[in-house]
């Protein structure tokens, strides 16, 4: 039979015992603890508000510079990130180089968008006016010399109803007609530039296109060409003498 006393001390060495259990268990749960943080991705406010070229990350430009800013201020969006202009959004209004590889497809926040159709920047599509050397022109404007209805890798890839062409870079513009774009009927000047036939600078007029010189109709009595042009020849009847 177990005395007061000797109870007493059992209850003690129990005690004990369950004490020192308890606390071992909260090292190895503080120790967990301490792992778990150093294996942990940090979080910094530094992390949190870094600024990428990402779809949507907003960009502001002074001179020639662009710089990605928060997107409360800034003057354009991040539409897409490609490594070509002709992979850009057709709504793109400028284009910033990220690096080697990288551009960044940007869209004004505000108007005027110069990649609007026929508003004279942006990326080359339908719609869009050209003067004779393919640099693209405000259609709103004059002077501009065809407007394109298609933009191709090729001249040859232009589609029905193409009236004239323009090579440029790794493209091509497909025009209709309008502008400058020489139509059967017109008036040209000796640079065989479109001029009012009744102008003092109307030199021929034009009777036809072809492939060579042996396609130009009766009535002909002049024909011009031009080496890697959609319509080669130009066939002309002289009104000036």
């Amino acid at each position: 039979m177990v005395t007061g006393s000797r109870l007493m001390v059992a209850l003690a060495a129990t005690a004990v015992v369950a004490a020192l259990v308890v606390a071992a268990a909260g090292a190895v749960i503080a120790a967990r603890g301490r792992d778990e943080a150093r294996t942990a991705t940090p979080t910094s406010p530094s992390a949190r508000s870094a600024l990428l070229w990402t779809p949507g990350a907003c960009v502001s430009k002074a001179g020639a510079r662009f710089d990605l800013i928060a997107c409360n201020g800034g003057h354009a969006e991040v539409l897409a990130m490609e490594s070509e202009p002709r992979g850009c959004p057709a709504d793109t209004d400028e284009i910033a180089r990220v690096g080697q590889a990288r551009i960044a497809c940007l869209q004004y926040f505000v108007e005027p968008h110069p990649g609007a159709r026929g508003a004279g920047g942006g990326l080359l599509r339908a719609g869009d006016c050209l003067d004779r050397e393919g640099r693209e022109l405000p259609c709103s404007t004059s002077g501009w010399y065809g407007k394109a209805v298609a933009v191709v890798p090729r001249m040859g890839d232009c589609p029905r109803g193409t009236v004239d062409a323009l090579a440029m870079e790794g493209q091509a513009a497909c025009l209709g007609s309008g502008g400058g774009v020489l139509a059967k009927g017109a008036c040209v000047d000796e640079k065989v530039h479109r001029v009012a036939c009744g102008s003092r600078l109307a030199w021929a007029r034009v009777t036809a296109f072809g492939r060579s010189g042996g396609d130009c109709p009766s009535g002909s009595d002049h024909y011009v060409t031009a080496r890697g042009a959609y319509r080669p020849v130009t066939c002309l009847h002289l009104v000036a003498r």
